[in-house]
């Protein structure tokens, strides 16, 4: 059966493959349209699945609020190059993905992964046909809540970090704000009530061990330490940190002065913790041709 170009336009249009692919999948399948959907999805999943170990450190992080901004979500999708991470097919997705787990009642990625979009198909359908296409692994990593008995806020910082504040009292402007900050500056926690023990401890015997080197008194020593630990806890708690903005007020002070309170906050940067394999963009800019 010979193979129409408004057939190749349409298998195009519906799989979203290459014109060259498409026409090789009709030819196999006699001109079957159905057939060759289903031959170009079989084969896609099995090129998702060659594709799984590889790892995955670009990508973007994306948030979907609901509109009294009482529920939030944050989350993190990976692929494999920036180049990828920044094109509009890859942006939809992560957004899709986004509003899709905002309105379920899931807590896990697997339980996310069976979501429907807009178009019928889940989210792991949807993400192994962008492996297919795209040619790079493609994954969500990672994916947090909130249901705020005030109001959410977010603030994203292109398309690698993302912030997440849940307060007291809905507050557009401030959480914005807080937000923005909070990507800047990176705090550990909220307040000082929020930090690790243990890790206070850590700080201090570094404190002490510093301190006794100067051979001053005990007493003068008791001081030094005390004065450090105060100036560490203000670095690393939101509320004690100088505000971005102004840095003549800390962020504790910016909050209650609007009568406000961070409850808490989320804070998601792309390839944290990931160990990712040091290229250039021309082999990415490669890679993405050899792919087509």
């Amino acid at each position: 059966m010979s193979i129409s170009a408004a057939m190749v336009k349409e298998l195009r249009g519906r799989t979203g493959s290459g014109m060259m692919e498409c026409k090789k999948a009709l030819a196999a399948a006699d001109g079957d349209m159905e057939l060759a959907i289903e031959n170009m999805r079989k084969a896609g999943l099995a090129k998702a699945d060659k594709k799984s170990g590889r790892i995955a450190a670009e990508g973007r992080v994306a948030v979907a609020q609901s509109a009294d901004t009482k529920n939030a979500v944050i989350i993190d999708i990976n692929c494999e190059t920036d180049f990828v991470a920044k094109g509009d097919t890859f942006k939809d997705f992560v957004n899709a993905a986004a509003e899709a787990i905002l309105a379920a009642d899931v807590s896990t990625v697997d339980e996310a992964y069976e979501l429907k979009l807009a178009d019928g198909k889940t989210i792991d359908e949807t993400r192994r046909g962008l492996i297919a296409k795209l040619g790079e692994n493609i994954s969500l990593r990672r994916f947090q809540r909130v249901a705020s008995e005030g109001g959410t806020g977010f603030y994203l910082h292109g398309e690698k970090i993302g912030v997440l504040v849940d307060l007291a009292k809905a507050d557009d402007a401030l959480a914005k704000d807080v937000a923005m900050h909070i990507a800047a500056s990176k705090p550990v926690c909220v307040s000082e009530a929020d930090v690790d023990p243990a890790l206070v401890e850590k700080e201090k015997a570094i404190f002490v061990a510093q301190a006794e080197e100067s051979g001053k008194p005990a007493e003068i020593i008791e001081k030094m330490i005390g004065g450090r630990i105060r100036k560490f806890l203000a670095e690393i708690t939101l509320e004690g940190q100088a505000f971005v903005k102004d840095d003549k007020v800390t962020v504790g002070k910016l909050v209650a002065g609007k009568d406000n309170k961070v409850i808490r906050f989320i804070r998601l940067e792309v390839g944290e913790g990931i160990e990712k394999d040091e290229g250039d963009f021309a082999s990415e800019v490669m890679a993405q041709i050899n792919a087509v």
